[in-house]
């Protein structure tokens, strides 16, 4: 079924956190707990949080949608520089933006679904005028790395990250939208 790629707005709320409830489990280490996942969706990844993301003048949400409604993907851009230390001492361009959200559900990966989303994503920090793209990515999610390597991003630094009560260990990888000439 044709997929496509358009900015979410409020009314996808709802959906939204549907479809993060469905994909996020997708990007944890084996070793997180059901109750560690259930904890974050609630937490983080639930309507009224989407409602707030979308609402944000500093997001972007962008979402791939199957032609009978079916949402499949989305990703969340966020346009302010990072307040973790360990990102900030890791990143070099500035302005940036964090891809703070990039999934799709299972039996779309490897049809092109991410990599349509991931370009929008860039396409939007490039025309907000960040310099530079970051993200996090679990130290255990080799599929997630291997994508986002195919994109240009390349691993930079590392943080932590919470889910439930576990620090879990992410890399923190970067792609220079505007690269300097010598």
């Amino acid at each position: 079924m044709p997929v496509t790629i358009r900015t979410a707005v409020p009314e996808d709320a709802a959906g939204l956190a549907e479809v993060a409830a469905a994909t996020f489990a997708l990007a944890c280490p084996p070793h997180t707990t059901e109750e560690a996942k259930a904890t974050f969706i609630a937490e983080v990844l639930s309507e009224s949080c989407f409602a707030e993301y979308l609402s944000d003048p500093e997001r972007a949400l962008f979402l791939a949608q199957e032609s009978d409604g079916l949402m499949v993907g989305y990703t969340m851009l966020v346009f302010r520089e990072p307040k973790d230390p360990d990102v900030l001492a890791a990143i070099s361009s500035h302005p940036s933006a964090e891809l703070s959200k990039c999934y799709v559900r299972a039996g779309h990966h490897g049809v092109g679904v991410a990599a349509r989303l991931m370009s929008e994503s860039l396409d939007r920090a490039r025309a907000r005028g960040a310099s530079g793209v970051w993200l996090g990515v679990n130290e255990e999610n080799a599929r997630a790395q291997r994508f986002y390597a195919k994109h240009g991003f390349e691993r930079v630094g590392t943080k932590h990250f919470l889910v439930g009560d576990r620090l879990e260990d992410d890399y923190v990888m970067e792609l220079g939208l505007n690269p300097r000439r010598p």
